[in-house]
């Protein structure tokens, strides 16, 4: 039995291919894992519990058939789902984490993130991420009716697009430093992490002893998932089939 690591799926209506092959997913892959952890963005916006969307409803039955077989499914907040709470939980059956968290995977102590508070050196973004994190803004924004709410979603997109394209990817990655930092903190020699669409096993010394930073991979034009079990880690690509591939539409930056 093994333990299972997703993020930045960034499900949308739009990119019905990404849809498709997580609901598959579930069915498949995860129906037989101790738990599986989304480790943040599983959708590419929510705006609210409310929002009576059909295609986000779907993706929150899939959960909870996967919860009504026995299998936990554990949520974190990304920075396009930050407004994810108790009636998500609810309606998918799956518990929301804090981030970050110390979860224990088979007798070792493992530090979960979404990864994007680790990227300080981006710090436009960590204003915006300080503003819209605070609980009275959230509660503002969720008083607004659902069609203001998402053409502010949309054009918070745009806004991000825009970051991206113009903000060099050694500022908007993790930094080492603030990595360090927070497994020492928690006491821990692993971390898990998505945020940055650039999967890879990171081996390194922290204070003398061996440690490792394990970065998800996003879900344009293919799967990401790590596999963590009493044998060993392995880190997966997830292909997609090519007639789904060419529906795929244009990839979202991670900003």
């Amino acid at each position: 039995m093994t333990t299972l690591f997703v993020s930045d799926l960034h499900l949308d209506a739009l990119d019905p291919a990404a849809g498709e092959q997580f609901l598959g997913f579930l069915r498949q892959r995860a129906a037989t894992c101790d738990a599986l952890y989304i480790l943040g963005d599983l959708f590419e916006a929510w705006i609210g519990d409310d929002d009576p969307d059909p295609y986000r409803e779907r993706i929150c039955e899939a959960l909870r058939g996967l919860a009504v077989h026995g299998v936990p499914c554990y949520v974190m907040h990304g920075n396009r789902d930050f407004l994810l709470q108790q009636g998500f939980e609810q309606r998918s059956g799956t518990n929301l984490l804090p981030d970050p968290v110390v979860v224990d995977l088979y007798g070792e102590r493992v530090l979960l993130t979404h990864g994007d508070a680790l990227c300080t050196a981006d710090r436009s973004y960590q204003l915006l991420r300080g503003v819209v994190r605070n609980l009275q803004w959230q509660r503002r924004f969720l008083h607004l009716p659902l069609d203001v709410r998402w053409a502010l979603a949309q054009q918070a997109r745009a806004g991000s697009r825009e970051h991206t394209e113009h903000t060099s990817a050694d500022i908007m990655d993790v930094d080492d430093e603030a990595v360090h930092a927070c497994m020492r903190a928690c006491g821990v020699r692993s971390l898990i992490h998505g945020h940055t669409h650039r999967p890879g096993i990171h081996r390194f010394e922290l204070d003398g002893q061996p440690a490792q930073r394990i970065v998800l991979g996003a879900w344009h034009g293919q799967g990401s998932c790590l596999s963590w079990g009493p044998d060993g880690v392995r880190l997966e690509e997830l292909p997609r089939a090519a007639a789904a591939r060419s529906e795929t539409s244009t990839p979202h930056p991670a900003a």
